[in-house]
């Protein structure tokens, strides 16, 4: 239904005037004199919606724009053009009032206070949000009892490990029920198990309050358990806006099947690519009688290629392996897919 975007933005730009410096001394005195800037545009038009309740991964290679558009998100920075709608609010221009309805957690930074009792960051933290005692005190239960947190209420934050910090991070977002949570790099440094607590938490609080998540991460075990819908940008403009799991059904067409022979072939490795020459397919051995073929899954299906290599060689094993999204997404960070075409470039 038009008009329930929880979060809006329409043309939203940001342009950041970078100094231009000269090498050397002679170049420090003459920008001093004659300063020379350029204009770098870190936003570029974006227009998104994101519904309540939903969990949306937003990725991109580094300088993509990901943080700046975070800052325009959360009020901390001023569009130069186009419009931006959080909770119905301006961020920029309502920023009091936008920070009841939001709440950020960066994987590096800390809202605790460092050397007081995680106990009493929470309280100060409801004290500063204005949450009514009775909604405090509910809200601390679910997150003892969820994050553990128990142990730690006494525990000043800089006695903390990474991942008992973590925890307490995001509590303390949680603190006042924000309809939006941001999440930067959430679970970096965090061992697997802290990171499957977490993640559980996200999720159950969604479940309980509707609470809206923008995530960006480079851990796509973040991306796969808490996003259905990934955004990608790339030099400040949306790339991609969809499914997360169509990124795999898009471009999962390279495949590879792992071969181990049951006994040793005289150029097995010619016999096999003799079979597959029909589909393009590549193979190389990288230890004595096991091989690997890459194909094109558009062209032949991983039966097919099973049938003419078990008609070519004695096959004692074989594995298929599928591109991973990992693979996927760094690829296309480094631009060796595009999205205009599905293909690799050369």
């Amino acid at each position: 239904m038009p008009g329930t975007e929880i979060v809006r933005t329409d043309e939203l730009t940001r342009v950041f005037r970078r100094a231009v410096k000269p090498p050397g001394l002679a170049g420090a005195a003459r920008h001093l004199f004659r300063p020379r800037y350029e204009t770098v545009t870190a936003v570029d038009r974006i227009s998104l919606r994101i519904e309540p309740g939903e969990s949306v991964a937003y990725v991109g290679p580094n300088g993509a724009g990901k943080s700046t558009t975070i800052k325009l998100l959360t009020g901390i920075l001023v569009p130069s053009s186009g419009t931006v709608s959080v909770c119905g609010l301006r961020p920029h221009h309502d920023r009091q009032r936008n920070a009841r309805n939001i709440s950020v957690v960066f994987g590096q930074r800390t809202q605790l206070w460092w050397d007081i009792p995680v106990a009493e960051s929470l309280r100060l933290l409801g004290d500063i949000y204005q949450v009514p005692a009775a909604e405090f005190r509910a809200t601390m239960a679910d997150l003892v009892d969820v994050l553990d947190l128990g142990p730690l209420l006494t525990v000043p934050a800089r006695q903390l490990s990474l991942g008992q910090r973590m925890r307490c991070d995001l509590g303390a977002a949680l603190v006042h029920r924000p309809e939006v949570l941001f999440l930067d790099e959430p679970t970096i440094g965090l061992d697997v198990a802290v990171k499957a607590r977490l993640r559980e938490f996200i999720r159950l609080m969604q479940d309980r309050h509707g609470l809206t998540v923008l995530l960006t991460s480079h851990d796509l075990g973040d991306i796969e358990e808490l996003c259905r819908r990934m955004i990608m940008i790339d030099r400040g403009k949306i790339v991609y806006d969809g499914p997360y799991n169509e990124i795999t059904a898009r471009f999962g067409w390279e495949k590879k099947i792992a071969v181990t022979l049951s006994e040793e072939v005289p150029d097995a490795e010619v016999r096999i690519g003799a079979a597959l020459a029909r589909i393009g397919a590549a193979v190389t051995s990288p230890d004595p009688g096991t091989y690997e073929v890459s194909f094109d899954g558009r062209r032949a299906t991983p039966g097919e290629v099973i049938r003419e290599l078990t008609g070519a060689v004695p096959v004692n094993d074989l594995t298929i392996e599928e591109t991973s999204a990992e693979t996927i997404i760094r690829r296309l960070y480094e631009g060796e897919l595009t999205f205009d075409t599905d293909e690799p470039r050369s």
